[in-house]
C-alpha cells in the first residue's frame, strides 16, 4: 500500500508541475475561435459551437451510462448477466439516433460550405499569389499590385531584442480592403503549395501552382486582422504572415489612388521592381538546382 501511495504522490507531483508549466506556456492563448467579422466566419463559429455542445452532451451521456452500468451491475453486488443475443428495438434506436444527429449537423454544414464557394456578384476581386515566403496582392479592378512580406526585425527573431505583441504576424504592406463589400479572392501560387488563412474572415484556401482557387469575404467591421500561411511550404514557412487592414470605402478609395499614383511614378522612372528581380533570381536559381 505504501508503494502505491508513493507512486500516486509522484504522479500527482509531476502532473502539478506539468499543469503549472502548461499554464505559463499558454498564458496568451484563447480558448475559443477568434471573434468573426464576416458572415461566413459567423456561420463557421456558430456551427463549431453547436456541434461542440452536441459532442459534449453525447460524451456525457455515453460515459454516464457506462459508469452507471459498471457500478450498478458489478459482480460484487451479485449482478447476473442477461441471457440474450440481441434486441431489435434497442439496435434500431441506437442506429436511428446517431443518423438523425448526423443529418441535423449536415444540413447547416452543407449550407455553409455552399455559401463559402459562392463568389457571384462580388464588388471587387483580389488575386493572391503565394511565394516562398511572401504574398503578392493584385487588385484586378484597380490595376494595383504589390508584395507583402514579414516585417518582424531579425534582431527579434534572433532573440537580440524583446519580441513585440505581433511577433511574426506583421508585414510591410498589409492587404487593404473596404468594409461592407463582397470581395472575391483568387488564390494561387508560383512555386509550392501555400494556404491563405485568415481566421476572423472565415477564409482558408490552398494556393496551388498552376491552379486558381476562389473564395470570398465580406468584412463587417473595420480593424486589422492577422493570419498565416497554413501549409508547410519550406524552411521559412513560419515567416509568412498575412495582415488584412479593413477600412471605410472612403479611406480605401484614397489608398487606391495613392497606390496608383506611386505605380505611375515607378513606370515613369523606369526603375525595376526590386522584389520582382529578387523573385526572378531565386526562381531561376532553383531551376538550375
Amino acid at each position: 500500500m505504501s508503494r502505491i501511495k508513493s507512486v500516486l504522490f509522484a504522479g500527482l507531483s509531476l502532473a502539478s508541475v506539468g499543469l503549472l508549466s502548461m499554464r505559463a506556456a499558454t498564458a496568451g492563448w484563447a480558448l475559443n475561435l477568434p471573434p468573426p467579422v464576416s458572415p461566413v466566419g459567423s456561420n463557421i463559429a456558430s456551427l463549431h459551437n453547436a456541434i461542440l455542445i452536441i459532442c459534449v452532451v453525447i460524451f456525457a451521456g455515453v460515459f454516464a451510462v457506462m459508469f452507471y452500468s459498471i457500478f450498478a451491475h458489478r459482480k460484487s453486488r451479485g449482478a447476473q448477466p442477461a441471457q440474450f443475443s440481441h434486441n431489435t428495438a434497442v439496435e434500431f434506436v441506437w442506429s436511428a439516433i446517431p443518423a438523425i444527429i448526423l443529418v441535423g449537423m449536415a444540413i447547416p454544414s452543407t449550407a455553409t460550405l455552399i455559401d463559402m464557394e459562392n463568389t457571384e456578384q462580388a464588388d471587387m476581386s483580389v488575386k493572391i499569389t503565394g511565394y516562398q515566403w511572401l504574398w503578392e496582392y493584385e487588385y484586378l479592378d484597380h490595376d494595383v499590385s504589390y508584395y507583402s512580406r514579414l516585417a518582424t526585425p531579425s534582431a527579434q527573431i534572433n532573440n537580440q531584442e524583446t519580441k513585440n505583441p505581433h511577433y511574426l504576424l506583421e508585414v510591410d504592406e498589409p492587404l487593404v480592403l473596404p468594409v461592407d463589400k463582397k470581395i472575391r479572392f483568387m488564390v494561387t501560387a508560383a512555386d509550392v503549395i501555400h494556404a491563405w488563412w485568415m481566421p476572423e474572415l472565415g477564409v482558408k484556401k490552398d494556393a496551388i501552382p498552376g491552379y486558381v482557387n476562389e473564395t470570398w469575404a465580406l468584412i463587417e467591421k473595420e480593424g486589422t486582422y492577422r493570419g498565416q500561411c497554413a501549409e508547410l511550404c519550406g524552411k521559412d514557412h513560419g515567416f509568412m504572415p498575412i495582415v488584412v487592414k479593413a477600412v471605410s470605402q472612403e479611406a480605401f478609395d484614397a489608398w487606391i489612388a495613392s497606390k496608383q499614383s506611386a505605380a505611375r511614378q515607378d513606370v515613369e522612372s523606369g526603375g525595376p521592381d526590386p522584389v520582382r528581380v529578387e523573385l526572378a533570381t531565386s526562381i531561376a536559381a532553383a531551376g538550375r538546382g
